[in-house]
């Protein structure tokens, strides 16, 4: 049976990450440019995968489960990409928020389905606002150079991604808490 078309936008996406980490510690003056390239278009098959899987009604529990992953893989080592080409602990911050965001929602996603009850924490707006406003601040940030005007653009976007990050971590875990404190 031939691999579906989102499932297979999805795998690409995860086989960029290397190549995102291998471009962007080329020794050359573009190698950050093309990195945030191959980081957009990444970020694109982000989209698309699921546009193509509502339009060509070819959505799989494979899919439902491995898009979630690429997208979390490639927004952390983005991040950490970021944390060591900045080395400061003003994007350390926004950055350990994020990653620490998703893996507290990863485990009460996980968490809710043992339940039975995954579909009171399914994704919300502000989650998809989330994500696309991180996509464009590691993009940007991955392009520019570092406390040029531009990444300086990026770390605002950054920042605001992590307050987005925040409320929709609280959302989730008010949704939540009812079934986290039934016997505390």
């Amino acid at each position: 049976m031939p691999m579906k078309i989102p499932n297979i936008l999805t795998l690409l996406r995860i086989l960029l990450i290397p190549v995102i980490v291998v471009v962007y510690y080329l020794p050359y003056a573009w190698a950050p440019m093309a990195a945030a390239i191959v980081f957009g278009f990444a970020a694109v098959t982000d989209w698309f995968d699921g546009y193509l899987a509502r339009k060509l009604n070819q959505t799989s529990p494979f899919g439902a489960f491995l898009d979630p992953v690429a997208d979390k893989l490639m927004v952390a080592i983005s991040l950490v990409l970021l944390v060591d080409t900045y080395s400061a602990f003003w994007i350390t911050i926004p950055a350990g928020i994020i990653i620490g965001r998703e893996i507290v929602i990863s485990a009460l996603r996980e968490w809710m389905a043992e339940l039975g009850k995954r579909a009171n924490i399914a994704v919300s707006f502000v989650g998809k606002l989330k994500t696309a406003l991180q996509m464009l601040a590691i993009l940007i940030m991955l392009a520019a150079a570092p406390y040029t005007l531009a990444s300086w653009v990026g770390i605002g976007a950054l920042y605001l991604a992590s307050v987005l990050t925040l409320w929709s971590m609280y959302v989730y875990l008010k949704a939540a808490w009812p079934d986290l404190t039934d016997d505390m």
